[in-house]
């Protein structure tokens, strides 16, 4: 083994504590994404599915995916004033999941204790949408691991939320390794190219059970602090108080399921220079997604070999100390506190569950982003119909070009014509980026 080579082993004294997986808020969303009124947000935890709408006063509700009459979808239904209705048979549930109208009842019939839907506390902190799984009223909002930089005056924010089609914990093991930025994302992350890429010097500067805590730098340059937050977030923080300029990421890896986990990407700073922040939101998103599309085929091809193998990460990995520590320090912090957890994957041990395995997750970036995002979907939209538009005016202008007379019009109409047809085929360019994966081969 070399001298650049990080040799790790298992504490021996092994942790009496397990964290604690139930009684944590996930994040699910942002708020400004929750933008159907009339339909269930339908989202994941664990493999529980699970959907959330507002009462009858704007209150978010969260309740178990499952009408208790025929094992229906509730996601499948609708919101009638602030009630969920189930599609199948037309049974509605209150916030609490109590069951307040089944039409098949005769006037007068009690409705049965048993027709009710398990529900769970959910707040909105930070413009962030989070559900406590655990015992219910029994939550604590202290815990909510919010980011106090982002309440700064003078910030500027950008939130992006995907879907991913593996578990969270090759996120987060992702998101803790700066080394891969230069070479994976090459002219993709800003002020990134691939002669940065150099040994790191790594810290771990302390670590519990509620995550750890660490830094790193390049050659020559700051520290960067870097912080995991058990479950589910990685924080960046970029600051020079003595210029006055602050910045970072949250990264909140949220994990649905096996082989699904959601990223909401929270990306703030007081130096972004004016046109950057006069941009619309869904164009920074097209970057964003691309950035996270670099990486996802090599995690899921790396997620599948050691599925199919079944080694354990030890037996696989070659990590190094000047570019692998905060990996390691996540794996192994999974092996110690992680073992209560419904699945994960520990550098020495892990846990698997395919009982409860979700439908597999589309690759295309629709499905993935743009469906769950107001600003995208609009955006969609509005350039869909913008295509339509032109392809209309297109024709009708090649028409009238056909029998007009007088040359000058003639002539007129027709440039006019294939400017529109020219503007249609633009959009749906643009349209596409919307719909399709990046491809590193494309």
């Amino acid at each position: 083994m070399s001298a650049d080579t990080a040799n790790y082993t298992l504490d021996n004294n092994i942790a009496t504590q397990v964290f604690d997986w139930q009684n944590c808020w996930y994040p699910i969303t942002f708020v400004q994404d929750l933008f159907n009124n009339h339909k269930p947000y339908s989202f994941s935890l664990y493999d529980e599915p699970l959907i959330l709408f507002r009462d009858i006063e704007g209150k978010l509700v969260c309740l178990k995916d499952l009408c208790p009459h025929r094992a229906a979808k509730l996601s499948d239904g609708q919101i009638i004033d602030g009630r969920v209705e189930c599609l199948y048979h037309g049974w509605q549930f209150g916030a609490s999941g109590e069951c307040l109208h089944i039409p098949q009842l005769q006037d007068k019939a009690t409705i049965p204790k048993q027709a009710c839907v398990k529900s769970f506390d959910v707040v909105e902190s930070q413009g962030i949408v989070w559900v406590w799984l655990g015992t219910k009223h029994e939550n604590n909002k202290n815990l909510i691991p919010n980011v106090p930089e982002v309440e700064k005056p003078g910030l500027f924010v950008v939130d992006t939320v995907t879907d991913l089609p593996y578990d969270q914990n090759f996120l987060v093991e992702n998101f803790l390794d700066p080394a891969h930025v230069p070479i994976s994302h090459d002219g993709t992350e800003l002020g990134m190219k691939r002669s940065l890429a150099s040994p790191l010097e790594m810290e771990v500067l302390s670590s519990s059970l509620n995550g750890f805590i660490s830094r790193y730098r390049r050659p020559g340059g700051a520290w960067a602090s870097t912080e995991f937050i058990a479950p589910c977030l990685v924080k960046y923080n970029f600051n020079n108080e003595a210029a006055g300029i602050f910045g970072g990421f949250a990264l909140y890896a949220v994990p649905n399921g096996q082989g699904q986990c959601r990223v909401l990407v929270r990306r703030y700073g007081n130096f972004f220079k004016w046109s950057f922040q006069l941009k619309p939101r869904w164009f920074e998103h097209l970057r964003q997604n691309k950035l996270l599309e670099e990486d996802l085929p090599f995690i899921v091809k790396q997620q599948s070999y050691i599925e199919q193998t079944g080694k354990s990460l030890k037996e696989v990995y070659l990590p190094l100390k000047t570019s692998d520590i905060f990996v390691i320090e996540h794996r192994k912090w999974l092996d110690k506190f992680g073992q209560n957890l419904p699945f994960y994957q520990g550098y020495m041990t892990a846990k698997q569950t395919s009982s409860k395995r979700l439908e597999p997750m589309p690759f295309d970036r629709f499905s993935r982003h743009t469906q769950i995002c107001s600003s995208c979907y609009r955006a969609y939209q509005r350039i869909n119909i913008l295509k339509q538009v032109l392809i209309t005016a297109a024709i009708i202008l090649a028409g009238l070009g056909i029998i007009a007379e007088d040359s000058i019009i003639k002539i007129i109409v027709v440039s006019s014509s294939i400017l529109a047809a020219a503007m249609a085929a633009g959009a749906q360019k643009l349209k596409t980026h919307f719909e399709r994966t990046y491809n590193q081969h494309d």
